[in-house]
């Protein structure tokens, strides 16, 4: 007999590699007991998926990834590429294009298998948020830090710490809300006293993955003041997803930044050294609001996406929604979400209300910072599809054939 940490999430073909590797990274309220493990393959994690590196990349991959920095990039084309592990090539690429390893100290080796071990900890068997979630949101964050303001504003390290912190930012996601895992009197709602549950979670599994096995530590070699800067700056992004302080987030950002710019501007200051402006765009406060602000709209940034892509997302997030409410009903627990019920949801109706509610009102403040008249273009285009699915009483992503 051997007793081992064994989370549902990992792969059912581990266990019987497990016991020497997971204590290296896993929390150790996961606790489950095995019986006759016998250890054959250490730290077998990062070994998972063949070695790789940008030089080999297989071409359909590559081709899939060409148009990486356009905002119309198809993700769902690296995922089917990728056999739905998009986030370890587009990793590799971002993170080159943005020169992490330099900044970070460390090999692309390391980098590699660590990006092979987050992707690892994402469930496939959720619908929306697995890793093809994490790599959207990925793309998203590079796409947003090539702005010119955005680019004006921030240091390397907050650039570093935005592609980190969207990489990780849902890893060992259980594909249920806050909400959910508070009812069910969970073991994550106990360890994080019901506040910030799944966020708390993702920011603190990344760093206990990242930094028990030497193999996938890419902040091994960084000094100790930068790195504690870093790792402050990426915890602060994580838990700026959480959707409760949504509206403080967003009023702080056009409040403290977009406000005060537009007064600048109006007076005809220009973006020069030492003036005003350039005070507002890198004070280190605001620095902090622009990429809490950069995340949240890169976490939902999906009704911004192509119209196609933005009705795929749609099917994901509801599939998932779904789910939960049947496991609500199943469990006996609290409905959180009724509108999300299987039988009577209308999904147009959902998404209308989800941009009304939270996108349109910080994508006019984003835009308005960083200049995205694609995305608002899509947007529109998007809204109005869902309105005119409403219109005729439709209540599914797409009409029926004529």
């Amino acid at each position: 007999k051997c007793y081992c940490y064994l989370p549902s999430f990992l792969p059912s073909f581990l266990p019987s590699f497990l016991p020497s590797f997971l204590p290296s990274f896993l929390p150790s309220f996961l606790v489950v007991r095995m019986q006759y493990c016998r250890l054959t393959q250490p730290s077998i994690l990062p070994n998972l998926i063949s070695p790789i590196s940008l030089n080999d990349i297989p071409p359909r991959i590559a081709q899939a990834m060409e148009n990486e920095q356009d905002w119309d990039f198809n993700i769902f084309e690296l995922e089917a590429a990728t056999h739905k592990r998009p986030l370890v090539y587009l990793g590799l690429k971002l993170f080159a294009r943005f020169r992490i390893c330099e900044f970070l100290g460390c090999s692309e080796s390391t980098l590699r298998s660590w990006l092979q071990v987050i992707e690892a900890n994402y469930h496939l068997s959720n619908s929306y948020h697995n890793s093809t979630h994490s790599a959207d949101v990925l793309h998203a964050t590079a796409y947003f830090l090539s702005k010119e303001r955005v680019k004006q504003t921030l240091d390397p390290i907050d650039e570093v710490a935005a592609l980190i912190a969207a990489t990780v930012h849902d890893v060992d996601h259980p594909g249920r809300t806050n909400s959910f895992l508070c009812n069910a009197g969970s073991e994550l709602a106990i360890l994080y006293n019901d506040t910030a549950v799944l966020e708390s979670h993702h920011a603190a599994l990344a760093f206990q993955i990242t930094t028990r096995d030497d193999k996938c530590n890419i902040f091994k070699n960084m000094e100790r003041n930068e790195y504690r800067t870093l790792r402050q700056a990426i915890i602060d992004m994580v838990l700026a997803t959480e959707m409760t302080k949504h509206f403080e987030h967003v009023n702080k950002f056009v409040n403290s930044i977009n406000k005060p710019l537009a007064a600048l501007e109006e007076n005809g200051s220009t973006n020069g050294e030492g003036d005003p402006i350039k005070n507002v765009l890198t004070s280190a406060e605001n620095r902090i609001l622009i990429k809490r602000m950069l995340i949240k709209c890169a976490d939902v940034s999906n009704p911004c996406r192509s119209l196609e892509q933005c009705i795929e997302w749609a099917g994901r997030i509801s599939e998932e929604y779904f789910a939960q409410t049947d496991d609500e009903k199943r469990q006996g627990l609290p409905v959180v979400m009724p509108v999300f019920d299987r039988n009577t949801c209308s999904i147009p109706k959902s998404q209308i209300s989800f941009i009304d509610y939270f996108i349109m009102d910080m994508f006019d403040a984003w835009d308005a910072f960083a200049d995205l008249p694609n995305l608002m273009q899509h947007l529109d285009n998007n809204f109005k599809y869902w309105k005119g699915m409403d219109d005729k009483k439709l209540r599914t992503l797409r009409a029926p054939p004529e």
